[in-house]
């Protein structure tokens, strides 16, 4: 499996040089291995790259991601649905009944609160923990009295203040978005790749919104994220998101993760929920693999560059 993602931060030019990925910059040339890539990051205004480059991405199941101006990811670039048996999965995907949507989004909703009480027992807020706990074991399907937003707003306020909100323009929001926007683009292209169409959603159903399924599948994966930057970011630094800043979040996708069974990176992650998705509606098995974030999860070894 791929295992690498390429950030490109200064003027350059990309192209495709024996399938590899040449990096000329700056009077100097780099080659990386297409199969070695699953992310390539273009964060820069005067990066060009050729159309041979942009098909052997899609080739190679090699999700590419474009920035705004303000060095938020905006655009992906995703395989054009590679899966040799895209039309038999299709056909399971809009085929899943109402009742077995709402149970596949209760798995990830009760996980994702799960995780949540979690976090903010590792930042000795027991009581809101056991709240949340109890509010994960009750979850019921199709979530009927609002428990996932009511788990927000607590944990939210619990985890950094009283007055935090989501909408604020502070360090910890504009991470946690740069953050979430990779995992997403991670299950989108793990998606396309299993032959799903990722906007149709199990809970969420926006028309003007191309990742749904992506949306849902990524809400266990949020608190691990929040996790990964509290630990990176014990005080909220008083500068914007920089450089070094978005490196860390994008290191989170190569970390190791536990899991409903077992441990693996979130890359590989990504793709494991998206076979166990597959698996459900085939009916071969009944759960999802989850995220699972355990009391002594970031691990130490986290830290090294």
């Amino acid at each position: 499996m791929s295992w690498r993602s390429v950030v490109i931060s200064k003027p350059a030019y990309l192209s495709l040089h024996h399938h590899a990925l040449r990096v000329q910059q700056e009077g100097q040339s780099a080659r990386i291995p297409l199969e070695d890539i699953s992310v390539l990051l273009i964060d820069h205004p005067r990066v060009s790259l050729s159309a041979q480059l942009l098909s052997a991405c899609a080739t190679e199941k090699i999700v590419v991601l474009t920035v705004d101006a303000q060095h938020h990811p905006n655009g992906i670039s995703l395989p054009f649905l590679p899966h040799h048996r895209l039309l038999k999965v299709l056909r399971l995907q809009m085929a899943l009944t109402k009742p077995k949507k709402k149970r596949l989004h209760q798995q990830l909703i009760r996980q994702k609160i799960s995780n949540q009480a979690t976090l903010l027992e590792q930042h000795q807020k027991t009581g809101a923990a056991l709240q949340l706990s109890r509010m994960a074991k009750k979850l019921a399907s199709g979530d009927p009295d609002n428990d996932e937003a009511q788990a927000a707003q607590l944990y939210f306020r619990q985890l950094y203040s009283t007055g935090f909100t989501r909408q604020q323009p502070r360090f910890y929001n504009v991470a946690m978005n740069y953050g979430y926007a990779l995992i997403r683009a991670a299950l989108a292209r793990s998606l396309v790749c299993h032959g799903l169409l990722p906007v149709l959603g199990l809970f969420h159903h926006n028309a003007y919104n191309p990742f749904n399924l992506a949306d849902d599948l990524i809400e266990p994966f949020r608190p691990c994220m929040d996790a990964w930057i509290l630990h990176h970011y014990p005080g909220e630094p008083a500068h914007t998101l920089g450089r070094a800043d978005k490196q860390c979040c994008i290191r989170f996708l190569h970390t190791d993760l536990s899991t409903t069974k077992g441990s693996c990176s979130v890359l590989a992650l990504s793709e494991a929920l998206v076979s166990s998705l597959v698996s459900v509606m085939t009916g071969r098995q009944d759960t999802l693999l989850l995220p699972v974030l355990s009391g002594y999860w970031p691990y130490p070894q986290d830290d090294l560059p």
